[in-house]
């Protein structure tokens, strides 16, 4: 059961579907893909969805492998048609070609959430994932995230509630979610060794830690989603053994 805040207030119609789904998403292993794969969404959502989700990927200025990755899940996780998968990527195509949404676009989603939140409470805990796919999320991801929750008529503070619970069992203990190392005590953490630890020691935990998620070595049958997350890993790794090493030949 995953832990909630005291202090969130949300409406009666919305605060125990919400806590459902948050449960849901716990037992998904914090996977938006898993979780859409074990939840569902229904039909009328999926435009919002992908139309906020690319909305969201722009946010920083350049859309990423993380993000394109991220929405190839949603789809995969769906197992939506052709024909399905190119109207997704057409609103995610509208969406990042926005500075600011129509309100036009929140329309359906809110005439839901009065009669059913599911399918909105599900898109914004798409679109929270979409916003920290690096780990917390950056100021204008989380801005562009709140947009879109309101756009929906859903109250924007139950984001907070999501972040936490991604905070609690992800952020703070998978590596792709950790910041770039920028000390060698970060690096040496990140790495699993001690500051202490001779270049020998330090090496082969490092080799290791890059034979889990080399991309050569990963398994042919991962989906793109499972494959750049390896790759944030494989980044974060290299970055630790590289200011290792500069430390090592300053001294």
């Amino acid at each position: 059961m995953a832990e909630h805040s005291s202090d969130l207030i949300l409406p009666a119609r919305i605060e125990g579907r919400f806590y459902d789904l948050l449960n849901e998403l716990s037992a998904s292993d914090h996977k938006a893909d898993q979780f859409i794969a074990r939840a569902g969404l229904g039909r009328g959502s999926r435009r919002s969805l992908f139309y906020f989700l690319g909305y969201i990927a722009k946010a920083d200025g350049r859309v990423t492998p993380a993000d394109i990755a991220f929405t190839e899940s949603l789809i995969k996780a769906m197992a939506l048609s052709p024909r399905q998968r190119r109207k997704a990527i057409h609103q995610f195509t509208l969406g990042k070609a926005v500075d600011n949404p129509p309100m036009l676009r929140g329309v359906r989603s809110r005439a839901i959430v009065r009669l059913c939140p599911s399918s909105p409470l599900r898109v914004a805990i798409c679109l929270a994932h979409a916003s920290q796919l690096n780990g917390r999320p950056s100021r204008s991801r989380r801005y562009r995230c709140e947009d879109a929750v309101d756009l929906m008529g859903l109250p924007i503070h139950l984001l907070q509630e999501i972040f936490n619970s991604y905070a609690r069992t992800v952020w703070s203990t998978q590596p792709e979610f950790q910041p770039l190392p920028d000390s060698y005590a970060k690096a040496c953490k990140l790495l699993g060794v001690g500051t202490r630890d001779n270049i020998t020691k330090i090496k082969q935990a490092y080799r290791r830690r890059v034979s889990e998620c080399h991309p050569d070595k990963l398994a042919r049958d991962l989906g793109p989603a499972e494959i750049a997350v390896a790759k944030e890993r494989l980044l974060r790794y290299q970055m630790a053994w590289n200011l290792i090493k500069h430390r090592q030949r300053a001294n």
